[in-house]
């Protein structure tokens, strides 16, 4: 059963990494100024960040849809998350009203203290899926099944393999 829900945290995490990189890599300078606008990074270091992150999320979106090195996608996935949520919080508990970014519609936002606590929870389910994909990374219809077969389980009875090697000689 672990294996469907890791198969649907899969699709959700990576669907919604794909949708905001594919909202974000078509503006970089919208993306680059919604990273500015939390006020944690230095100028060229919050450029280089907006300018990679769409394209990021657009790679780590895929690889988890398609099911290729979960769990390292996972812990990537994870590490982004905990970074979106500390970055959310920082900028509400100093009273700057933005939107987050996350999905292409960076900015101010007078009303963004109300978002935040969603943002965040939301944040913090994806962060538990994630997780989920690094504890236990084989699910169905995943590309890494075919890259990295399970080996195969040893029989359930040990005589039967010690009757296969009697008959051999």
């Amino acid at each position: 059963m672990v294996r469907w829900i890791g198969l649907g945290a899969r699709l959700v995490v990576g669907g919604v990494w794909l949708w905001a990189g594919l909202l974000k890599v078509g503006d970089p300078e919208a993306s680059v100024a919604a990273v500015r606008g939390y006020q944690l990074l230095p100028t060229g270091m919050a450029d280089t960040v907006g300018h990679v992150l769409p394209m990021l999320e657009v790679v780590l979106g895929a690889a988890l849809v398609l099911g290729l090195i979960t769990r390292v996608s996972g812990v990537l996935s994870a590490l982004l998350q905990v970074a979106f949520i500390v970055g959310i919080a920082s900028v509400w508990a100093r009273g700057i009203e933005i939107n987050c970014g996350c999905f292409g519609d960076g900015g101010p936002n007078p009303d963004a203290s109300a978002q935040y606590p969603w943002e965040i929870a939301r944040d913090v389910g994806l962060l538990a899926l994630s997780l989920l994909l690094v504890w236990r990374p084989t699910t169905p219809y995943a590309v890494d099944g075919y890259l990295f077969p399970e080996p195969s389980e040893p029989s359930e009875h040990p005589n039967e393999q010690v009757e296969d090697v009697e008959a051999e000689s």
